[in-house]
């Protein structure tokens, strides 16, 4: 076994497929598949499902990345320590249903540390693919939200996937709409005051089912939808065709602007928005002190840090 071989397993999982591992650390494929193969023989172990969709970590493979990845970490620090005195790259990558404040926490951070190099990835992604990335460790966090309807399916998944949820706030659901909405001057709206401005909800994919749909509420009926895959657009149908979604009613005006405002919706629903990560693993120092920047923005927007009984 060499350092290189542990470089490549690690590149492989982040990038989710040995061509492109390949092609990023200028190797050939078969070299690379060559590399593998041979640190699998040496341990007698299957690191990875191989399908026509391409590659998963297995359930060895997943142990095994993460001592690649504290082997991968110390040798950093030793180079670091006696060579050149480089501090090393600063890694961070977080995998997020579509939340402004998630962003915005992300900025803080970045603005925050002191090095000189850095290589952060932030993915607003999929539901479905927030679990993937942190159980194949291409994220260490993913944040997300349990509901009264979802949690039972989420919780079993996370499980599956030796992941644990970490709760962070609990919030009442809200609607974004346009602040020249007709409704925009409400105390309060109900799925009856909206029934006739479409409903706009993130597309799930191939996982498309209710229990991984970003929006509360996701059973009840709509005479008007449309699905989006990017915040940004969702953002633009609100205003442009006086639509609507349902969220936890956090907003950023400095990423988000004023064109858009948070109104309360009746129900007796309730978001627990929280983040995901490895039941096995300790998280990083960066990936902690992203989570911290997470507290504070919740704190100024009023709400309670919840508990982290359960994890």
């Amino acid at each position: 076994m060499t350092i290189q071989q542990l470089k490549y397993i690690i590149k492989i999982v982040e990038c989710g497929s040995i061509t492109e591992a390949a092609r990023q650390m200028y190797i050939s494929q078969p070299s690379l598949s060559a590399a593998l193969k041979e640190l699998e023989s040496e341990f007698g172990i299957e690191l990875f499902y191989r399908t026509a969709k391409g590659i998963s970590l297995t359930a060895e493979g997943t142990e095994f990345l993460s001592y690649a990845r504290q082997i991968i970490e110390q040798t950093q620090l030793l180079e670091q320590r006696y060579t050149n005195g480089k501090p090393a790259k600063r890694l961070c990558s977080v995998s997020t249903q579509h939340y402004a404040f998630a962003v915005n926490a992300f900025v803080n951070l970045i603005s925050r540390i002191d090095t000189d190099e850095y290589e952060f990835t932030l993915r607003e992604t999929r539901t479905y693919e927030i679990i993937e990335d942190v159980a194949n460790f291409r994220s260490e966090v993913g944040i997300l939200y349990f509901s009264q309807f979802n949690e039972k399916v989420l919780k079993k998944l996370l499980k599956e996937h030796h992941l644990a949820f970490v709760p962070l706030f609990e919030a009442a659901p809200h609607v974004f709409i346009s602040s020249a909405h007709p409704l925009a001057k409400r105390e309060a709206v109900t799925l009856d005051d909206l029934e006739d401005y479409p409903f706009l909800a993130f597309e799930q994919g191939t996982y498309n089912s209710f229990y991984f749909s970003e929006e509360i509420l996701s059973t009840a009926p709509h005479k008007k939808t449309i699905h989006v895959s990017d915040r940004a657009t969702l953002f633009n149908l609100l205003i442009g065709l006086n639509g609507y979604t349902i969220c936890s009613g956090i907003l950023n005006s400095n990423l988000n602007g004023d064109n858009i405002v948070s109104v309360p919706l009746h129900t007796d629903e309730w978001m627990r928005v929280g983040y995901i990560c490895s039941d096995k693993f300790p998280l990083s120092p960066i990936s902690l002190s992203y989570i911290s920047e997470l507290k504070k923005l919740i704190l100024e927007e009023g709400f309670t840090i919840l508990p982290e009984a359960g994890r």
